[in-house]
């Protein structure tokens, strides 16, 4: 081997990506990141906040109007016991489930890219495991007796069923609600010690100093805080694969037909993962723009994300074909029947609906124009946004208004109050995720120093 050979520049294809753009350094990634906080906010941001807000107060009037008036008010009905209160839950555990990949499993897989991302996607998990603990609590109609769910002794004597999925539910959306916010906040810890060194405020420096639990990056810190961290990593990874599992088990367990299916708990997990890196995608976007970070959340990290969904599709389109697959090869006349309405009958458009948006449209992403255009990436996240809450109704509200016996079906249409608790959750989301961006930093700067040039060898290998 001619020994001059490593000094010669590697083919494209084997560089390794850039994960910043421009000359970055320590000290200006700090400046660019922990100075938002100290900023006011511009007047986009107040009127972006005055709108979600808006929102948000119509979604919590409206459930204060149900617990006056019960759950009557909503559209559900006999056969249709779940509808807009089931959906939204497993829409919003969902989008959940992309903030704990990207920090978790990515972390133990040692995937560098996700540093610039993997804060605002772990917020964002936060914040909808919040939105989709709305829905069982309402749903249940008498939300002040929820603790009864609850193992713990009692006068009652009453101890919940465990054999019910609804009770697994209760542990799995608990736990994982737990632990990624234990993972988020121990990500934190060094950036927040970071600003209360940087504020002279009297008001922000004493809140800093207690968030921060004493931080000052000594080499025990460091050897805690990676040792904790990565622990926690390995916890949330199996939480990713169990918690939209156990979801799925509320349906799969279940002999109503369309809902008896062993593909349910990969189909779910699957599913949350591809909702969840499209809303994160969305609103990534959105951060980049508006905080200027390009130099940071680079063309390259938008185009990994889009080659996620665009797998997640594949996956999901194969799922689709299997339940195909199952409804024919069972020869299940009712099976077939509750197949066979989710593309024709009173709810087919949102059958056709929901494959269009999760299969055909993110097959624009096989392309890299599209995979690095706003506009085609911002169409493909919100097609699946929107493919993937209709999957939701017409898994639940397409194999239920049709039940065993011809005289007992009845349609399902939703109310208004239905559709003002669904807006008012996506207005408690934004507005959650537009308080994050302005108090706490957006990217976890001590895991994107690691990323800068020179930081860590590369032995002429690709990583990304």
């Amino acid at each position: 081997m001619n020994p001059d050979s490593a000094s010669l520049p590697l083919p494209e294809v084997l560089r390794a990506p850039s994960l910043t753009v421009g000359q970055v350094t320590p000290g200006s990634l700090d400046d660019q990141v922990l100075r938002f906080p100290a900023l006011a906010p511009p007047r986009k941001w107040y009127v972006a906040l005055a709108f979600t807000l808006t929102i948000m107060s119509i979604g919590l009037v409206l459930i204060g109007y149900t617990f006056y008036e019960g759950i009557g008010v909503w559209g559900n009905n006999s056969p249709v016991f779940w509808a807009f209160g089931i959906v939204n839950f497993v829409f919003w555990v969902g989008i959940g489930h992309a903030g704990t990949l990207i920090s978790a499993i990515l972390f133990l897989f040692r995937k560098r890219w996700r540093n610039a991302i993997a804060r605002f996607a772990e917020a964002m998990t936060i914040f909808a495991v919040m939105c989709a603990g709305i829905f069982p609590l309402i749903h249940v109609g008498r939300p002040w007796l929820a603790f009864w769910l609850f193992p713990y002794p009692n006068q009652r004597g009453v101890w919940p069923n465990f054999r019910s999925p609804l009770v697994w539910d209760v542990f799995a959306v608990s736990t994982y609600f737990s632990v990624s916010l234990m993972f988020w906040y121990l990500g934190l810890l060094p950036d927040l010690a970071s600003l209360r060194d940087r504020t002279d405020s009297k008001i922000r420096k004493p809140i800093y100093t207690i968030l921060s639990l004493g931080w000052r990056g000594a080499a025990d810190h460091w050897r805690h805080f990676e040792k904790a961290y990565l622990l926690l990593a390995g916890l949330a990874t199996g939480l990713v694969l169990s918690v939209h599992s156990v979801v799925s088990f509320d349906f799969a367990t279940s002999i109503v037909p369309g809902w008896h299916m062993t593909i349910f708990p990969p189909y779910f997990v699957v599913g949350a993962i591809f909702a969840g890196f499209a809303m994160v995608l969305m609103v990534l976007i959105v951060v980049r723009e508006t905080m200027d970070l390009k130099n940071l959340i680079t063309d390259f990290h938008l185009e990994v994300m889009n080659k996620v969904i665009l797998g997640m599709s594949c996956l999901m389109g194969y799922s689709y074909a299997v339940e195909a697959f199952t409804a024919w090869y069972s020869m299940n006349t009712f099976i077939q029947h509750t197949f066979l309405n989710y593309v024709t009958g009173p709810y087919g458009w949102a059958g056709w609906l929901t494959m269009s948006c999760n299969v055909l449209l993110p097959q624009l992403l096989w392309f890299r124009k599209c995979r690095r255009s706003y506009p085609w990436m911002i169409l493909v996240a919100m097609a699946v946004t929107v493919g993937m809450w209709f999957e939701r109704f017409v898994i639940i509200v397409i194999s239920l208004y049709n039940d065993y016996l011809p005289s007992a079906w009845h349609a399902y249409k939703p109310t208004m109050v239905d559709y003002g608790i669904l807006l008012g959750s996506f207005g408690i989301f934004f507005t959650l995720v537009l308080l994050f961006a302005r108090v706490l930093p957006v990217i976890a700067t001590t895991e994107m120093k690691a990323d800068l040039p020179g930081a860590q060898p590369r032995h002429g290998a690709r990583h990304d």
